[in-house]
Formats: C-alpha cells, sequence, structure tokens
C-alpha cells in the first residue's frame, strides 16, 4: 500500500486526541489510521468512510428523508433526493465531522490521492472518477417517464450510460413503479401516443411494497410512482432523458424540458414487461440474505440480521454497506464506528478485515463493486 508521510509534532497530535474525543474517536484509533510513528510523522491508512449527504430539492419530493432517517433536511421546498457517496463535479461527498481522522477530506482527495487503495479491481469512471452513485429518494409525486442511455449511444450522444438499482425502503399502500413496455407495443405505437400526450398508456406497471428490488439496466424506460422512499444504487452518471413529465412545470412556473429524440434513440423496444427480484433468502436464525443484481458494474445483495449478529465483509474489495432499517457498528482494525439507518458506509478496498456487528435487528443492502 502506498502512503504519504507529513511532520507532526506531539502537540498536533494532542490536539487531534482532543478533537477526535470529543467526536467519540479513540487515541489509539487516531495512531492506527495515521500509523502515527513517534509523534513526528505518519503515513495515512484507510478505514471504513461514512459521508455528509447533499440534499437536492426537487419538485416531486418531500420531508420523509427526514421522518425516517433523521436526516436535518434544510428548509424551504420539498427535498426528493440526499446524495449520500457521489464523485460528481460541485457534488463531491465529504467525510462526515465524526469519520475519524479523515473528516472533512472529499471524495474527490481520495480518488486524487488514493485510488488504488480506494478501488481495489474496481474500475474508475470517468475522469477518475469514484465509479459508484448512491441515493435516498423521496417520491411524494410520481417522476417524469424517463431514460437513461446504453453505453454506445451514450457515447453517440455526449452523454453518460447509467445502470442501477432501486430497493424499496417505504411505500405507502397502492405505490407503484413503472418500467419497460406492456408486451406487445410497438415502436410505432408508441411514438404515436407520445405525440399525443398518452405514452403512460405504453409503460408496464409494478405494484410494490417495502423490500420489494428492481433493476434498471441502461436503456429500460422507467419511472417511480408517488408514496415511494428508495435506496437507488447506480453507475456514476447523471444523464437522464425525460420522455414525458404528466405536464407539470417546474419550480419556476415553465414545463420541464423533454427530450423526446435522445430517449426513442435510447431506449430498449424489447423490454417488456420486467419483474422485481425474485431470489429467497438463505441464511440461519441470525443473519440471512438474498442476491439482488449480479451485474459487471456490482453485486449486491440484501443482508438481514438480527440483535449481537456479525458479519464479515469481502478482504481487499471495495464495498458499501448501506443501512435500511436498525443500528450496525462497523469495525476494521481498532477503528469502530456506528451506523443508523440512512448511512452508507464505504470500505475501503486496501482493508483486509472489516465486520459489520446488528445492535438491533438491521436491514442492509451490501454493494460489491465491479
Amino acid at each position: 500500500m502506498s502512503s504519504v508521510r507529513r511532520g507532526i509534532s506531539q502537540t498536533n497530535f494532542e490536539g487531534m486526541e482532543n478533537s477526535y474525543a470529543r467526536a467519540g474517536v479513540a487515541a489509539q484509533q487516531i495512531s492506527d489510521c495515521l500509523g502515527l510513528k513517534n509523534g513526528y510523522s505518519f503515513e495515512i491508512v484507510l478505514y471504513p468512510l461514512v459521508f455528509q449527504p447533499i440534499f437536492k430539492e426537487r419538485i416531486w419530493g418531500g420531508r420523509e428523508i427526514e421522518r425516517l432517517f433523521g436526516k436535518k433536511l434544510p428548509l424551504g421546498g420539498p427535498i426528493g433526493e440526499s446524495w449520500e457517496i457521489t464523485d460528481r463535479a460541485g457534488d463531491e461527498s465529504m467525510v462526515v465531522k465524526e469519520g475519524g481522522p479523515l473528516a472533512g477530506k472529499s471524495i474527490r482527495w481520495l480518488m486524487e490521492n488514493y485510488s488504488r487503495e480506494m478501488l481495489g479491481d474496481a474500475q474508475a469512471a470517468a475522469g477518475g472518477r469514484f465509479p459508484i452513485l448512491c441515493k435516498i429518494l423521496d417520491a411524494r409525486e410520481k417522476l417524469s417517464l424517463q431514460v437513461h442511455p446504453p453505453a454506445n449511444k451514450a457515447a453517440e450522444m455526449g452523454g453518460e450510460p447509467k445502470t442501477e438499482m432501486w430497493f424499496i425502503a417505504n411505500a405507502a399502500p397502492g405505490a407503484e413503479l413503472y418500467a419497460g413496455l406492456k408486451r406487445g407495443v410497438t415502436r410505432m405505437e408508441f411514438e404515436r401516443k407520445l405525440a399525443d400526450g398518452a405514452v403512460a398508456e405504453c409503460f408496464h406497471r409494478i405494484p410494490v411494497r417495502a423490500g420489494d428490488t428492481l433493476f434498471l439496466p441502461s436503456g429500460r424506460v422507467h419511472a417511480i410512482g408517488s408514496g415511494l422512499v428508495i435506496f437507488e444504487i447506480q453507475q456514476n452518471s447523471d444523464t437522464t432523458y425525460r420522455l414525458f413529465d404528466w405536464n407539470r412545470v417546474g419550480t419556476d412556473g415553465k414545463p420541464r424540458e423533454l427530450h423526446a429524440t435522445e430517449s426513442l434513440a435510447s431506449m430498449d423496444f424489447n423490454d417488456f414487461e420486467p419483474k422485481l427480484v425474485a431470489e429467497t433468502f438463505s441464511g440461519d436464525a441470525k443473519i440471512k440474505s438474498r442476491p439482488l443484481v449480479r451485474d459487471r458494474l456490482f453485486d449486491i445483495d440484501q443482508v438481514e440480521m438480527k440483535t449481537g449478529a456479525s458479519h464479515s465483509l469481502k478482504p481487499r474489495k471495495l464495498q458499501i454497506a448501506a443501512v435500511v432499517s436498525g443500528q450496525l457498528k462497523v469495525r476494521s482494525q481498532s477503528f469502530i464506528m456506528d451506523l443508523s439507518a440512512g448511512q452508507f458506509c464505504l470500505i475501503p478496498a486496501v482493508l483486509e478485515q472489516t465486520e459489520l456487528i446488528a445492535e438491533s435487528d438491521a436491514t442492509m443492502l451490501w454493494v460489491k463493486v465491479n
């Protein structure tokens, strides 16, 4: 593992010790994470990282992210998205202030200085960016009918491909997703109804409840219905082409931009009536799991843990643990941190041994980045 050494006086270390003690981080954790040597130099050693959320106002959003997960939302308009791990220009996650010696550092800084230690055998996104974007979505109203371009089309149109997964964390009665086409819908029929303003009739609708999961490869047309809170794990991309937006206006009082030409070029017109993930759980009375996604970009499992259960993560593999419900503790060497529902913990690939311990009955999404 590569390291960075800088001078540090004993006085400075004592100041760090006092600062982190107030945040619940022990002196031994500081020493272990910094590799402190004789009080004068150190090498930075990575450890499990939690980031400050970045909140996004959306016309279809609400306040459920605060109610369900205790996140302090800004006052004002409806919040539709909480970006939990992001390495986008202008939206770069920062390590939380309680997050140990790297508190306040950005994910961009980490990728610029420790990309190999962060990624391991995973591939960076374009421009050396972190490859995954993690969000919590709160849809009080329906989202636009939209599509993300597959890789070959994205390159032609100057966009980015986007494959993603939706895990339903909370659902109102009667909530549904829109995904793929109704069986038998042709491109000609689709284009005609798009021109007539009735294109929603072509979409396959799927009733959902908490715990349901849908995989969305690039090219699959989709929309989130109202009354849903979703954990979204996606390729690092922000290219979305809107087909139809229910005749709404944006915050400026004007209809939002549509992208009919790009959408039609990106759509998979042979994608009929996709189904929710149907895999079942396996395990024992203390811990059980089921596979949700197996893709070239990422593998994702849903893990259910009873109080006191522990789960060892893969060694030397970039991973993310997203807590859907309950309380967990993450431990790597002497570094220990509490995780609550709605938090996402990034496990750098350089770590040899990381363990999750259930402080209560808990559900998490275990993401392995390929």
